[in-house]
């Protein structure tokens, strides 16, 4: 219990030793606020004008967002003036020179944010003031700002940014009240660097290329008074690795994909569902796009217009390849090939495209020679072509009947057309008119007997029916020839669609892509020059890990 005491009685002696430890600020400050009124503007008269300096400090680029339009900034709010009623002699006071006294207390100047677009027009946490011996105050206290920051698209995302800070007083004119810059000269109301970037963060997503300061003064149709202000100006840079690798990297490969689809056999059936699946594609990214910038319809941002120029690509590529399959499946019962379409897709424009279309192996050539030698061989041969054995194999049908007169109007039996005449000698008799004067023909001795029984019209029949073997033959490989020309010509104009949609996707990405400024702007961003933590973290990626 007595230890209880005698610490209760220590803490107390320790408190009141505190409260007694600076009695010459405590007097000093009794005296400067007993009767201040921190309602008045502090000038002895009332027609001086009271000098307000201010300045900005950056801390960070918090956010800049496109789709609002809103700038997000943590700043220090640097703010100088005189206050003659805050004066003393520090001999009188102990030697204190400064005194930190909580800003509630004293006179404020009303300055704002102008452009402000969500949040708190003016400082909300009130930080104490520092006030010297000469009557110089000074306040600097944090905020977060949410100004308005009008978006510029058109070379997004190789775009730069000019966001503003508008700063004035709300209710004291420029005959009350000289707003100018902490580090403004006499002769000229602007600054180059009018923020200071010593203590800012580096932000991730822009550098920040300047910052200059402006002072102005405007007169208002509702009063003859100007009204002064100053702009801090920042032009900020964006940083456009992130959306190179999700946004440009990605379109430029889709985009070149709809080349690929001239390269794909027609006969596959996959040439329009690729390139309805890449316009698909693209549209997904023009929706990715639209919820990233304002909705503007000033201009279009480069992006936005590589999409649009891809997603025509795309949309030709559809109806061509539709145009190319229509031309791959023709036949001759249903379009006739033109000889200019001939000269052009089959014999003039391969070379050109890097096409050789091989040559036929003959087989078609064989089989009609072939053909044609069986029907005008000599008929003796025919006769041993049937022996005995041939003819029970293939069951030819024929009936067993003796050779007949052909009957009138045959003329001279096999001599005419549709029949020629044999090309070898061996059986010219039989093919003369002679013999079919005669009315019967004179039959090798060598011939099967299965074949003595033959009437000359079934004889006539069988040799008319190969005949019409052999043209139905040649009919059906001419049909073929048409419906593969058609197809090599399908080859040909997706072979020059290829060319002409990868040269126009090419020349289309470097002209657009290319043409934002900022791609060959090589100037070094201020803020990495200017951050001391910046700096700092340079030094510490630098070091060796011996050094840490």
């Amino acid at each position: 219990m007595e230890f209880f005491f005698e610490t209760l009685l220590i803490l107390a002696a320790g408190l009141v030793s505190y409260t007694d430890a600076n009695p010459d600020a405590k007097r000093l400050y009794d005296d400067l606020l007993s009767n201040y009124n921190r309602l008045i503007r502090p000038v002895g008269n009332n027609s001086d004008r009271l000098t307000v300096k201010m300045g900005l400090k950056l801390s960070q680029l918090i956010d800049v967002n496109l789709k609002n339009q809103i700038m997000t900034t943590n700043v220090w709010v640097e703010q100088e003036w005189n206050d003659y009623k805050l004066k003393w002699n520090p001999d009188d006071y102990g030697g204190v020179e400064t005194l930190h006294v909580p800003s509630e207390h004293i006179w404020l100047p009303d300055i704002v944010l102008y452009n402000n677009a969500d949040g708190n027009y003016e400082v909300t946490i009130m930080t104490k003031a520092i006030l010297h011996h000469t009557g110089k105050v000074i306040w600097k206290p944090p905020a977060i700002y949410k100004s308005f920051c009008e978006i510029d698209v058109e070379y997004f995302p190789f775009d730069e940014q000019t966001c503003f800070m508008k700063f004035g007083s709300w209710t004291y004119d420029g005959y009350m009240i000289d707003l100018r810059h902490l580090k403004q000269t006499e002769n000229s109301n602007n600054i180059d660097v009018g923020i200071d970037l010593q203590d800012y963060y580096i932000s991730v997503e822009w550098d920040i290329m300047k910052v200059p300061a402006v002072r102005n003064e405007k007169y208002y149709s509702c009063c003859e008074e100007p009204y002064p202000d100053i702009i801090f100006n920042i032009t900020l840079r964006r940083k456009t690795l992130f959306y190179t690798v999700n946004l440009i990297i990605p379109c430029v490969g889709i985009s070149f994909l709809s080349i690929l689809v001239f390269y794909l056999p027609s006969d596959s059936g996959e040439k329009v569902s690729l390139s309805i699946s890449i316009l698909l594609s693209l549209t997904v990214f023009f929706l990715l796009l639209v919820e990233i910038i304002p909705p503007t319809s000033i201009t279009v941002p480069l992006l936005g217009k590589y999409l649009l120029f891809t997603m025509l690509l795309c949309t030709l590529s559809v109806v061509v390849t539709i145009a190319v399959l229509n031309v791959n499946f023709r036949s001759p019962v249903t379009h006739k090939l033109a000889p200019w379409v001939r000269t052009v897709f089959i014999e003039t424009l391969p070379p050109y495209l890097f096409i050789k279309r091989p040559r036929k192996d003959g087989d078609e050539d064989k089989v009609d020679s072939m053909l044609t030698d069986v029907i005008q061989m000599p008929m003796s041969d025919k006769f041993k072509m049937y022996d005995k054995t041939s003819y029970d194999s293939f069951d030819l049908g024929l009936p067993s009947t003796r050779f007949e007169i052909p009957p009138p109007g045959l003329g001279s039996c096999f001599g005419e057309p549709p029949f020629p005449l044999p090309l070898a000698g061996g059986d010219e008799e039989l093919y003369s008119p002679a013999s079919c004067r005669t009315g019967t023909f004179d039959v090798p001795s060598d011939i099967s007997p299965g074949f003595e029984k033959l009437d000359g019209r079934d004889l006539e029949k069988t040799i008319a029916d190969s005949k019409f073997i052999a043209q139905h033959v040649r009919n059906k490989d001419s049909f073929e020839n048409v419906e593969e020309d058609w197809k090599y010509v399908a080859m040909v104009l997706d072979r020059l669609f290829l060319w002409i949609f990868t040269l126009a996707c090419v020349v289309g990405t470097g002209v657009i892509i290319l043409n934002a400024p900022s791609l060959y702007d090589t100037t070094k961003p201020i803020d990495v020059v200017i951050s001391k933590v910046a700096k700092k973290r340079m030094a510490l990626l630098q070091m060796v890990p011996e050094e840490l």
